[in-house]
């Protein structure tokens, strides 16, 4: 393949309804086995444009995929990967995840790390193939993360 079908930039204050939208819709299916509201849908994405680090994969004027990296005091962070259910699949969450572990050796971190709820099974095992390690569990209210890290370098 020659060219990819979208492009990848920092995302601006005038993406938030959009990256609301494609989050949603990335979501939304997983309402009935949770039994809650996951909460990338519920995330004020204009807050995350304003305070951390936001990516997005534009194809034509249509944002398919969002990225939030954030840096905690446990490193860095995928804090959320969202692709649109149309765009699952084409490799545009692939390219996300890359750039995410570009920018974290870029920034200086040796390894990057991100939590998703332990029903999201088919999130863990792709993580899981490409090189992410479980390194803890936290049972919360109604939820359970599975937090998971992986070495860069």
């Amino acid at each position: 393949m020659s060219t990819t079908p979208w492009a990848l930039r920092r995302a601006d204050a005038a993406d938030a309804a959009a990256i609301t939208e494609c989050a949603v819709e990335a979501f939304r299916h997983y309402i009935p086995r949770l039994g809650l509201t996951p909460i990338p849908m519920t995330k004020d994405y204009g807050a995350a444009i304003a305070n951390a680090q936001v990516w997005v994969a534009q194809q034509e004027k249509r944002i398919v995929a969002a990225l939030v990296l954030d840096i905690t005091e446990e490193g860095f962070l995928i804090d959320v990967i969202a692709v649109r259910p149309a765009q699952q699949g084409t490799g545009v969450g692939r390219a996300l995840l890359e750039l995410a572990e570009q920018e974290a050796l870029r920034q200086g971190h040796d390894s990057i790390h991100l939590f998703t709820n332990e029903k999201m099974t088919e999130n863990r095992a792709l993580y899981e193939r490409i090189g992410y390690v479980e390194y803890k569990r936290l049972a919360l209210a109604q939820r359970t993360r599975v937090f998971m890290r992986k070495p860069l370098k």
